[in-house]
């Protein structure tokens, strides 16, 4: 990766402290032992900006953070040399877990963060504007409870046409989807969204693309990512739909692949890299995110020996 890129920001509305461990077997009803523990900041946008940072790329990291929990995950964050924009709130930054079986099978929880008071998104929105003079801006992550489903439309609004990256989902991703604003350069759907959507587990590439290219022709997003977990990821944008497909990797843990993905990819526009060329090193960063233990993301590494083997193929023009 060059130096030289645009200016980002990566927006944390609800962080969480991640902890993982292993354990033999998830048994119910009885005390279970884990083993090997590793706690690390956590959150969408957060974990963007991690990846960004492996990657040798430069991103502000706003993170809205409480109590003595959050004071946990801003020094963790430090840590790690991350460059932090903080937005006290009250209550306690929340916690997930991700335990992984001896078999691999991997139980994930979620807590569902401090409720935002009434005038708390307004004021949130106006210090990322303060922030986000230029360059792009990433939300990522699910909304705290209290916060307007609109808040990413609102965002958008105010920054202006095509320097909004989202990946969210829920209530927040309907408003998006049905009632499309100011245009987000870039828009990343799930599988569990995109199954939702399309009523199916696994979609065929072909009603993929056709779905890209629906919400670009709606003006959802300047570009849309959809994520089809080991097969990749399918983007439309206004010069074509590609896919591109990474090499077969042992899985480890799948936590922060999405995230990998909106780091690496949104870092390469950074740095003014083809819409084709960030698709593929996305698409090699989230690759390289599952072969990590944990919620441990990307590898720059993995994702220099990976991409090579990325398939990318032009599925219309």
């Amino acid at each position: 990766m060059t130096d030289a890129q645009l200016p980002i920001l990566t927006v944390t509305l609800n962080p969480a402290l991640d902890l993982s461990a292993r354990v033999d077997a998830m048994v119910p009803n009885i005390k279970l032992r884990l083993r090997d523990p590793v706690t690390e900041p956590g959150g969408g946008g957060v974990n963007v900006a991690r990846a960004i940072h492996a990657l040798g790329g430069q991103a502000t990291a706003w993170v809205a953070l409480a109590g003595a929990s959050g004071a946990q995950h801003g020094e963790l964050m430090r840590a790690q040399g991350l460059t932090l924009h903080l937005f006290d709130i009250a209550g306690e930054t929340r916690a997930t877990w991700a335990v992984t079986e001896a078999e691999g099978q991997q139980f994930r929880l979620q807590l569902p963060g401090p409720d935002w008071s009434k005038g708390l998104g307004r004021a949130a929105l106006d210090d990322i504007c303060a922030q986000a003079q230029q360059g792009f801006v990433v939300l990522s992550g699910s909304q705290p409870p209290g916060l307007p489903d609109s808040f990413a439309q609102d965002l958008g609004a105010r920054l202006g046409p095509d320097r909004l990256v989202i990946d969210t989902s829920g209530p927040p991703l309907d408003k998006l989807l049905t009632r499309p604003v100011t245009r987000p350069l870039m828009l990343r759907l799930d599988q569990s969204e995109i199954a939702r959507m399309l009523g199916g587990a696994a979609p065929a590439i072909e009603d993929i693309a056709q779905l890209a290219q629906d919400l670009l022709a709606r003006g959802v997003a300047a570009m849309i990512c959809i994520a089809r977990g080991a097969e990749g990821s399918v983007m439309a944008t206004g010069d074509g739909i590609w896919s591109c497909k990474p090499p077969q990797v042992q899985v480890a843990s799948k936590v922060g692949a999405g995230d990998s993905f909106a780091g690496a990819f949104v870092l390469a526009l950074a740095q003014g890299q083809a819409a084709e060329d960030a698709l593929c090193t996305g698409t090699a960063a989230a690759a390289a995110a599952v072969i990590t233990e944990g919620s441990a993301l990307c590898r720059a590494e993995d994702v220099a020996r990976l991409m090579p083997d990325c398939t990318l193929t032009r599925l219309a023009s």
